[in-house]
């Protein structure tokens, strides 16, 4: 699909989101010094906010292939020879990857002025179910964990993210598909700190609320259990069961294709994964037209 996208394309609707994303990421490079190590400085084919803009529109288009967006770039937005190679494009994402992370936690911080946040989960596959007890893939990082609204067993590694009630992503985390909600749930949302947070039934735990409250002034409130002594009203749990329904994670997997990225080493795996958010941000935002 990808490979047609070249003649569907709207020209000018593309030229638009680039000019904006590359105006706000200049405008936040001018803001941080960025010194990096390298040399043959004066043949640069790009600037660093050139290549940042370049990964971000990508990964606002839906491009999972790093080959095909290459491919697309050259014949849309550069000439071949005013835009590096592709292997020298894809390390240099990878090295500009600490300034698309420090882009995209300086957009979540305006999260904590919303209302509250929700915190979820959201399994990645890494194979085919038949292939998970010999890939090779993210071998001693990633392993086998059980998605319980799937009901399905899978391999590979799990994002925990934290999303306003406007659907803007704050605090994420990848762990092993085998690591529970509740293990990742402070970290996740003690990254940008929001006062009120939702969970699903997967987070239940007395001791992380009160641990959440007592050290980082964080109310968590999840539904109960019926063998709970809790008591909760119809209207609160019809109240909550409808806040939780921020429709986030849908649009990642269908838009922005955040469970299918293909990278092969973790820091290009980040850089793609800090690019999709950083991209859903600015168009939640506003910042770009979607």
């Amino acid at each position: 699909m990808q490979e047609h996208f070249h003649f569907t394309t709207d020209r000018a609707k593309l030229q638009k989101q680039y000019v904006s994303i590359l105006c706000f990421v200049s405008a936040q490079l001018s803001s941080i010094q960025i010194h990096l190590q390298r040399r043959n400085l004066h043949l640069l084919k790009q600037k660093d906010e050139v290549i940042i803009a370049v990964h971000v529109l990508g990964k606002l288009l839906g491009f999972t292939s790093e080959r095909a967006w290459h491919r697309f770039v050259i014949g849309n937005l550069f000439s071949k020879d005013l835009f590096p190679e592709r292997s020298r494009y894809n390390r240099r994402c990878r090295a500009l990857g600490f300034a698309i992370k420090w882009m995209r936690h300086q957009l979540a911080k305006r999260g904590q002025h919303h209302a509250y946040a929700v915190v979820d989960s959201l399994p990645i596959e890494l194979c085919h179910s038949s292939r998970m007890y010999r890939a090779k893939r993210f071998r001693g990082i990633a392993d086998i964990g059980y998605c319980a609204s799937k009901k399905i067993a899978f391999y590979g590694l799990k994002l925990h993210l934290q999303v306003t009630d406007q659907g803007l992503p704050m605090g994420y985390v990848v762990t092993e598909a085998s690591c529970h909600d509740r293990v990742a749930a402070e970290t996740v949302m003690t990254q940008i700190p929001h006062p009120y947070n939702l969970g699903d039934k997967g987070y239940i735990s007395q001791k992380l609320q009160k641990k959440l409250y007592e050290e980082h002034r964080v109310a968590f409130w999840t539904p109960v259990r019926k063998n709970q002594r809790i008591l909760q009203s119809d209207a609160w749990k019809q109240w909550m069961k409808r806040k939780r329904k921020v429709i986030v994670f849908s649009i990642l997997v269908d838009s922005y294709r955040i469970t299918e990225i293909r990278a092969n080493s973790v820091s290009g795996f980040e850089t793609a994964l800090d690019g999709i958010l950083l991209a859903y941000s600015l168009v939640v935002l506003g910042l770009v037209e979607c």
